[in-house]
């Protein structure tokens, strides 16, 4: 195997994969390296592929449209029709997505991305453990490791791409710069554990379990901070699990006088579906059955370049801030990162000015909603189970709701709703906090609309946005319960 390439990529998971496939259909040469073996490709943790497992048909559209490959059964397991968010009352539900999706068969999906990207004349390493990056001249120039034998390694090339996930050596360890940041705080992440159970159904309640929704619940007590999520599978198998926010959770101990932890949350909230019986855990993969992980709930990191150097995915924290979903921006930007590392090679030119290009792309096709919707999230968690309950079911239309979860902004105005308002004046500061958060996501998207079109127009944009995001976090704190 040839020690240079055009390009290099760090990870082979869902930003990953199609970022090396991208790149060598773009014509560079690839090397994608990734720590597992090629039957377990794309596992997270020893855990296995710990995710919701949920994708819109408008991701993997994008997917086909530009690297011309198609998914089916049994990949996509189980259609559905749109997403629930359910009220911690059970009296309000809001359909936030109405557009189809599909709950994955995760192995059985990154295993066919990596068949593709194979016969694109990607070159894959598998069984090898990223170290951390070759840094010359304030350029990364490679990636050093240790392959199968535990022998140390170095790859060079024009271009890396990371694509390691949340605990990225590669990000961490970038030099001291203005543009990539290097860690991410501890509040802006979610703490997730997710089960794979199959059951018999003892009765049926489309508000707890329905074969053709994805189900999402709200209830600050089960999940302090996060939610809960049903999402079926095919038959009777549903992957259910929750996401907390360790301030949240820490919190809502402390007033409850309680020591739950995920592990114990996410064991009471799953076993205790009473539309379930007969639970048991199934494997998809080795250790599958069972899993928890760390998911980011921010806008994406600001700049997603440096010199030499491109991030795609959980490693430049792209989920979601709302869902926690992860696989669509992952395969978004995984497309993009390709296509435009590989174009920045064939210019000459993989400075970051070279590769600036990637940050506008990602923008346009995902990125610019990430930050309104952090605001929302932001100020979701500052909200108890009550002012939830009423603002569900007062405060916001379906319309209004599905608005604010695509990161839009409704026309929200305290006169058109003074009168249903009244029936519950002591939440009136509640609602008037929410024309707030609907401002500021205004202001926030039309900072995104006009992203620097270059390196030296950055720095000033960017601190703009981190006002922003420090005011709205002083503004609204974690209050549960």
């Amino acid at each position: 195997m040839n020690e240079r390439y055009d390009i290099i990529v760090a990870g082979a998971g869902m930003a990953g994969l199609p970022a090396a496939a991208m790149a060598a259909k773009s014509g560079a040469k690839v090397l994608l390296l990734d720590r597992n073996n090629k039957e377990n490709v794309g596992r997270k943790t020893n855990w296995g592929w710990i995710c919701g497992d949920a994708v819109a048909t408008s991701h993997l559209d994008f997917i086909k449209s530009n690297l011309g490959i198609s998914f089916s059964y049994p990949e996509l397991e189980q259609q559905v029709d749109g997403v629930y968010a359910i009220s911690p009352d059970f009296k309000s539900k809001i359909l936030f997505d109405d557009g189809n999706g599909y709950v994955l068969n995760r192995p059985i999906f990154e295993g066919k991305m990596l068949e593709h990207a194979l016969k694109q004349g990607v070159e894959y390493m598998p069984n090898f453990e990223v170290e951390r990056p070759i840094i010359e001249d304030n350029y990364v120039v490679g990636i050093a490791g240790k392959d199968e034998k535990k022998e140390h390694r170095e790859f060079r090339a024009k271009v890396v791409i990371d694509a390691l996930g949340i605990s990225t050596t590669l990000r961490r360890a970038l030099p001291k710069n203005d543009y990539v940041e290097r860690m991410v705080d501890i509040d802006d992440l979610e703490l997730t554990g997710r089960f794979l159970y199959e059951f018999d159904i003892d009765h049926e309640d489309p508000l707890l379990y329905n074969p053709k929704y994805a189900l999402i619940h709200i209830n600050q007590v089960i999940a302090p901070g996060g939610y809960g999520w049903v999402f079926p599978k095919k038959g009777n198998r549903a992957n259910i699990g929750i996401g907390v926010q360790k301030r949240s959770l820490e919190i809502r101990n402390a007033k409850m006088n309680r020591k739950d932890t995920l592990q114990s949350l996410m064991k009471e909230y799953a076993t205790s579906i009473p539309v379930f019986k007969n639970m048991r855990l199934y494997n998809e993969g080795p250790n599958g059955g069972e899993g928890y992980w760390s998911v980011a709930v921010r806008h994406q990191m600001e700049a997603l370049t440096f010199n030499g150097y491109i991030g795609a995915g959980d490693s430049m924290v792209m989920p979601n801030p709302i869902s926690a979903g992860g696989i669509g921006p992952a395969l978004t930007a995984g497309v993009l990162a390709g296509i435009d590392a590989a174009e920045a090679v064939a210019n000459g030119d993989v400075s970051i000015k070279g590769l600036w290009k990637y940050n506008l792309d990602f923008n346009e096709h995902y990125g610019k909603k990430s930050a309104s919707l952090e605001v929302f999230r932001v100020y979701l968690q500052s909200l108890n189970n009550d002012i939830i309950n009423y603002g569900m079911r007062v405060f916001l239309t379906a319309k209004e709701a599905q608005q604010l979860s695509y990161g839009l902004v409704p026309e929200l105005s305290l006169a058109s709703k003074f009168k249903t308002i009244l029936q519950g004046a002591s939440n009136i500061n509640a609602f008037r906090n929410l024309l707030y958060v609907v401002k500021k996501m205004k202001e926030i998207n039309q900072l995104y609309e006009k992203y620097p079109k270059s390196p030296e127009e950055f720095p000033e944009w960017k601190s703009r946005i981190l006002n922003e995001v420090k005011e709205f976090k002083e503004r609204f704190k974690p209050n549960p319960v």
